[in-house]
């Protein structure tokens, strides 16, 4: 069954999501956080909402940032591996609780723990990309966006 691309159907909504995630990008680079960094933690949260389209793309993104391949194929695994920096997990931790705030919202005791490490800045970046990833992960899972290889 053809779904309807949401893209194509309001280019103008589009538009806009678009505009917000180059806003959220400069908001990145403000706080000094790594691109390529950056392109795994909306690889992580792809993942976890099972967006095959981004998961590609930003597996893609990161390679070309200079991520290398253990850290890209560590990152579903992150909590086991000694590939990321304290800073980096807590900036995972935010990613995982904003993709996950549904099932267990948002707790205080995962906020503490990554304002303990990161900057406000930092924080705001990251909370950013996060919804930026999610709303670009719904409507790429929506509209069944095509991946082949």
């Amino acid at each position: 069954m053809q779904r309807i691309n949401l893209g194509k159907a309001a280019p103008e909504l589009h538009k806009t999501v678009l505009e917000l995630e180059n806003l959220s990008m400069q908001k990145v680079q403000q706080a000094g956080l790594e691109i390529g960094f950056s392109h795994l933690l909306k690889l992580r949260a792809s993942q976890i909402n099972q967006c095959a389209f981004c998961v590609r793309m930003h597996t893609q993104d990161a390679i070309k940032a200079g991520e290398s391949i253990e850290r890209i194929a560590l990152i579903s695994a992150w909590q086991e591996s000694g590939y990321f920096s304290e800073k980096e997990r807590a900036a995972l931790i935010l990613i995982e609780e904003i993709t996950l705030i549904a099932q267990q919202h948002f707790t205080d005791s995962a906020y503490q723990e990554a304002a303990r490490i990161l900057s406000d800045a930092e924080i705001a970046a990251i909370e950013w990309i996060a919804i930026v990833i999610n709303t670009w992960n719904r409507i790429a899972i929506s509209s069944q966006y095509a991946v082949n290889p």
